[in-house]
């Protein structure tokens, strides 16, 4: 039997029930897992069951067990389940784990009297026995003549079954008297408590399952086997649907958990247009999209938790697999193509500034099919979906939503909880189908600019830009793509960059390494924004340090920035975990928020200050107000250099002296000084005698001589690629021996490869992580100072190869598994390869 002969609304709430966090599989046994048999010693699980219940035993987050009436050390014996399966015997007194009660010397004498009185009733009644378990005794009369069974029935419950301290569990031919109070729907609920389970799926076919139907609620399913009024929601026929009904939800929950169908990150397109993002799929399925803010909540988390997180999707009705995606040159419109259809994507530039709208184009002589399915709010809103002439109203969101699709039929579906829109549709020649998705509005009407217009400004406001970089010969397409990528990530309104279009990408495919990188970190930030000036745009630094004003001016001083914020500049809320997402190829936990929000990262300060040497020899001055900034954190960094701090790792333990921040605090009071001099701006005259003790202090405690490098810190003799920014940053000269040095003891611990890894340490966290594309990059920046362009070259030839089929990187590379992880597209590794491509080519 296949899942199709289950009925429908079964089905519907299986696929519900396999999304849950944390799931609880409970069945009974007789009449459930084995068919009922004459002889009751017979009786065993069908093959199929107990395959599944194993399978599903071995899922995250996911517990299976057998309640039975059985004595446990009975039911152990005759099913032989596997031990990934829990046992619970004799109506739930018995747990495998032990008794949930232990007894008291007036329940074992009352156990003691019973048997003895029981043995007197059921003496000479052929076909009647007693199982003694170890708090109760269950009188069975399977076997019995009708009438002789139904008199000891008659007695038993005329005698015993009133007796003080006796509790009654009634069954099919079989009467059981407990010493202690327990049931089904008790052991159903002392598992989920233990278990913390978030929904619970209970099958059985006998009256005393009815105990734990009564315990179900919300997500809950219930499922009778065989005919008879039960509490039960659902009803199939026998163990064969039982088997089925198993297969099916280990192969939805498998799913589910496991994202069999993750896109690799590398081929995800973003959209962008410096006030919202948006991933898109290499096959034109919109798979990430937050809104009001890119740090927002998300209405499209296809990418972290499947289809059901919702999705945007046109493909061809007839499918096939798509020719190829690209970026129209020199802008952000995305097209994805087939051989008679055609698909472009942009985020329209000039709508309202608390909108979100994403135009999807659709060309072409084929049927092409649409999947709408909006999930606000990570799928934890339920949505309904409302037909108008013009297009498709959102219900049940706060925020105001439509989908402005003139012409096209839909066809609403719900499964039970959300709504989705389909609808096939056949463009004609110089008749697109135009789809608008507006998110922060509810008006569906025409817009007043048609959309080749739009189209036309939407890719001219990026090549207008893109015509303005000096961009280096080597690579100059990459480094476009690499640059419009940083400009993306710009947030326009309030000048903030974030460091990533997306939260939890894994830095390990199904570990826990996932954070949320939608956020503006003051490092990140302005290496970004040092990377554009470079290039030769400078509106985003000076919108960026406008936006640390603003963040400083909230504060008594620059000693209490926090390393990161919201795009708004306001305190992050506290991390969160979102465990209905089952994350990127099972990768969970899906997490929002960052806890590096509190840690102390006394890096911060150089390349900020850094940033403003950047800008100033970029427009020829200095302001007053980023002089007076850059004289404050030089002030901060000489209160609190000496200090040690999280680092530029972000690692959750203690904090340490970190050589990657201590040269920072000197590139702060190094770049203070050369910008003073160079602009005649007064200078502390503390501050060259701070630069140079700062300076003695990294070369006396950074390097180590048994490790002939300088190491992550002051306190041991582990290896980090941030300390290549002794030389990097010129805080030594590169061609200082232990710079040199320096260089091939990272190269020989940390280069694997196509890649350089941050570290190799222990940093409290289970699990592995990729290769950093921004530890690459510095890697051959240090091979360029150190003399060796060879394997400067061949890295970077290796690195431009790791990206995507539209040009993005993410933020690291797994070179054995040779796939890329972490969020994306990261600003780091773009910013990593526009410097590299600089150098390089400066050096031919």
């Amino acid at each position: 039997m296949t899942a199709e002969a289950l009925p429908a609304d079964l089905r519907r709430a299986i696929v519900q029930l396999a999304r849950t966090p944390r799931l609880l599989v409970a069945c009974d046994y007789d009449g459930t897992l084995a068919p009922i048999v004459a002889d009751p010693e017979q009786a065993r699980p069908m093959t199929e069951s107990v395959g599944a219940l194993r399978s599903l035993a071995g899922l995250h987050e996911t517990t299976t067990t057998v309640i039975s009436g059985r004595a446990l050390r009975d039911l152990a014996t005759l099913s032989r389940l596997p031990s990934e399966v829990h046992l619970v015997g004799s109506h739930g007194s018995e747990f495998d784990v032990g008794f949930v009660h232990a007894l008291d010397a007036d329940a074992k004498a009352l156990h003691r009297r019973l048997e003895a009185e029981l043995e007197q009733l059921v003496d000479g009644s052929e076909g009647v026995g007693l199982e003694v378990k170890p708090a109760s005794i269950a009188v069975h009369v399977r076997r019995a003549e009708a009438s002789v069974g139904q008199a000891v029935l008659d007695a038993v419950r005329s005698g015993p079954c009133t007796w003080e301290g006796v509790h009654v569990t009634e069954g099919k031919a079989v009467v059981e008297l407990a010493v202690v109070q327990t049931d089904k729907g008790h052991a159903l609920d002392v598992l989920r408590h233990r278990v913390s389970a978030t929904a619970a799926v209970f099958v059985g076919d006998d009256v005393t399952d009815e105990k734990a139907f009564a315990r179900l609620s919300g997500p809950d399913v219930g499922i009778k086997v065989g005919e008879g009024e039960s509490l039960a929601e659902y009803t199939i026929q026998d163990t064969t649907d039982v088997a089925t009904v198993l297969a099916f939800l280990l192969e939805e929950r498998r799913n589910w958990l496991h994202g069999d169908q993750a896109v690799p990150i590398e081929r995800l397109t973003m959209l962008a247009n410096e006030r919202s993002v948006a991933l898109v799929t290499p096959d034109a399925r919109i798979n990430w999209l937050c809104h009001p803010e890119p740090d927002s909540a998300a209405v499209f988390a296809d990418l972290l938790g499947g289809p059901e997180a919702g999705h945007f999707s046109i493909k061809p009705e007839h499918g096939s697999l798509p020719l190829g995606q690209r970026y129209l040159p020199g802008t952000m419109i995305v097209e994805t193509r087939w051989s008679r259809l055609l698909v472009s994507d942009y985020l329209d530039h000039y709508s309202a500034s608390h909108r979100t709208d994403v135009i999807r184009r659709i060309s072409g002589s084929t049927n092409a099919v649409i999947t709408f399915a909006p999930r606000p709010e990570f799928g934890q809103v339920p949505v309904r979906l409302l037909r108008e002439r013009e297009g498709l109203r959102v219900v049940g969101t706060s925020d105001p939503m439509v989908l402005r699709s003139p012409g096209v039929d839909w066809e609403i579906t719900s499964d039970g909880l959300q709504e989705t829109a389909r609808a096939v549709v056949r463009p004609r020649e110089g008749a697109p189908i135009l789809l608008e998705l507006r998110c922060g509005t509810d008006d569906l009407s025409d817009a007043t600019i048609s959309e080749s217009d739009r189209r036309e400004r939407a890719g001219a406001y990026w090549s207008d830009w893109a015509k303005t970089l000096d961009l280096p010969p080597l690579e100059t397409d990459l480094v476009m793509r690499s640059a419009l990528t940083l400009k993306g990530l710009v947030h326009a309104e309030t000048g903030a960059i974030m460091a990533a279009a997306t939260t939890s990408l894994p830095e390990e495919l199904g570990g826990i390494r996932n954070w949320d990188y939608r956020y503006c970190w003051l490092r990140d930030a302005a290496l970004t924004a040092q990377a554009l000036v470079s290039v030769g745009s400078t509106s985003e630094a000076e919108a960026f340090l406008g936006w640390v004003h603003g963040v400083l001016a909230t504060l008594p001083g620059p000693e209490r920035l926090h390393p990161l914020y919201t795009l708004q500049g306001t305190m992050l809320g506290a991390e969160a975990v979102i465990d209905t997402l089952p994350g990127y190829a099972g990768s969970r936990p899906v997490r929002v928020g960052n806890l590096a929000n509190q840690q102390v990262q006394l890096d911060v300060f150089g390349p900020v200050v850094d940033l403003v040497v950047k800008l100033a020899e970029a427009r020829g001055a200095v302001t007053d107000q980023d002089w007076l900034m850059v004289q404050a954190m030089a002030e901060a960094v000489a209160r609190r250099w000496h200090e040690p701090d999280h680092g530029i790792w972000e690692e959750r333990h203690a904090p340490r002296h970190h050589v990657y921040s201590k040269v920072m605090c000197w590139v702060t009071i190094d770049r203070a000084v050369k910008l003073g001099e160079a602009y005649g701006r007064a200078i502390d005259p503390s501050w060259p005698i701070l630069r140079d003790t700062i300076s003695t202090d990294v070369l006396k405690n950074g390097w180590k001589d048994e490790a002939q490098s300088f190491t992550t810190a002051y306190d041991d003799y582990d290896l980090d690629a941030a300390s290549l920014h002794v030389g990097l940053s010129g805080l030594i000269d590169p061609a200082d021996e232990r710079f040199q040095s320096t260089v091939t003891a990272i190269e020989a611990e940390l280069r694997s490869g196509s890649t350089v890894y941050r570290y190799r340490r222990d940093d409290g966290l289970p699990g592995d992580e990729g290769g950093f594309h921004l530890c690459a990059a510095w890697m051959i920046e240090a091979y360029l100072l150190t003399g060796r362009r060879t394997e400067a070259e061949e890295l970077f030839a290796q690195m431009v190869d790791a990206a995507g089929p539209t040009g993005l990187l993410p933020e690291e590379y797994d070179p054995i598994a040779e796939r890329s992880l972490g969020n994306h597209p990261q600003a780091y590794s773009h910013l990593g390869l526009i410097r590299c491509a600089q150098l390089l080519s400066a050096t031919t």
